[in-house]
């Protein structure tokens, strides 16, 4: 039986009362238990490629890519960007790859 709060109509009688006996008799056993519905707090999760993966995005998008903007202030022109190109489609790009990343980091099998 799980420790949170399950929605269970059986339980209650014909005037909505609540009868613990009737819950009972109609509480799934572990064994019925839907596989892909485990709690967070029973799943073993690591720090693993995809938190590295996730922790280098990050960087990318707050230090790489800024830094380069700010040292190379010209870089965009040569690229073919005006001004404004370049400082709002540049970082622009770092951002979506870092929240497909995060979505992706976040989401476990």
């Amino acid at each position: 039986m799980s420790d949170g709060y399950t929605h269970d109509p059986d339980a209650f009688d014909d005037d909505d009362q609540y009868t613990p006996e009737a819950a009972s008799e109609t509480a799934d056993d572990e064994s019925d238990r839907d596989p892909m519905t485990v709690h967070p707090d029973e799943v073993d999760r690591e720090f693993d490629k995809r938190g590295w993966t996730l922790v280098a995005a990050v960087f990318v998008a707050f230090v790489v890519v800024p830094g380069i903007i700010y040292a190379y202030p010209y870089l965009g022109s040569q690229l073919g960007l005006s001004f404004w190109d370049t400082y709002l489609a540049l970082p622009m790009v770092p951002a979506i790859l870092l929240g497909i990343l995060a979505v992706w980091a976040t989401t476990r099998p």
